[in-house]
């Protein structure tokens, strides 16, 4: 796609987009903000309306996102196209893999919302550690990073992406880790310093 706007335009636009996904991902995510959300609604939708609005940020991102013309890197042929292809779906599987590990299907808000409807009491959350948690602390958000960096043609825009998306994981999982220790207390302190975060640590 041929760029539609200036250079600085582009990139201001993109920052802004990027950091606007951000934004709603971490101010959503901390405590004090969801205990506000659900003076408004029930405690039960409190997690789909986050997904929710991640949709809407996303589908924001899709149509405003500006193209920056050049290229990084273009790998158009032999074995290091067919690498980076390799990583890239094998990324985002993993995400996704790793998402249905930690049940799928309450971390995008699903569960809590049929447990509600049919008058069904939500079991505790019980932080265990399973399959891929048992080697790293994170492996959705290495997934995305993997599918974000391994790609054949690296477009300037692109490269702005990965790093924005790379930039705002890390900060985000400081705060995501620092509300596990507050909420798991030494449990989660143990899991951080026998498990890495997204590489397995030496034994």
């Amino acid at each position: 796609m041929p760029q539609r706007v200036d250079t600085m335009s582009a990139i201001l636009i993109d920052i802004g987009l990027i950091a606007l996904f951000g934004l709603q991902h971490s101010v959503m995510a901390r405590e004090g903000f969801k205990r506000m959300l659900t003076r408004s609604i029930p405690e039960a939708s409190e997690r789909s309306t986050y997904v929710l609005l991640s949709g809407v940020t996303f589908i924001m991102m899709c149509l405003f996102y500006q193209p920056i013309d050049g290229y990084l890197w273009k790998v158009e042929e032999g074995i290091g196209k067919w690498l980076l292809e390799f990583g890239f779906v094998f990324g985002w599987s993993l995400s996704v893999y790793a998402s249905f590990i930690i049940n799928h299907f309450e971390l995008f808000g699903l569960q809590q919302v049929y447990l509600y409807l049919t008058g069904k009491e939500a079991r505790p959350v019980v932080f265990k550690e399973k399959q891929l948690y048992r080697f790293i602390r994170h492996p959705i958000q290495l997934g995305v990073l993997m599918g974000m960096w391994l790609t054949p043609v690296m477009s300037y825009g692109h490269l702005l992406m990965a790093v924005g998306f790379t930039v705002y994981i890390f900060i985000g999982l400081y705060f995501e880790e620092r509300d596990l220790v507050r909420e798991l207390g030494k449990e989660y302190q143990d899991y951080k310093e026998r498990v890495g975060l997204m590489f397995p640590k030496r034994k």
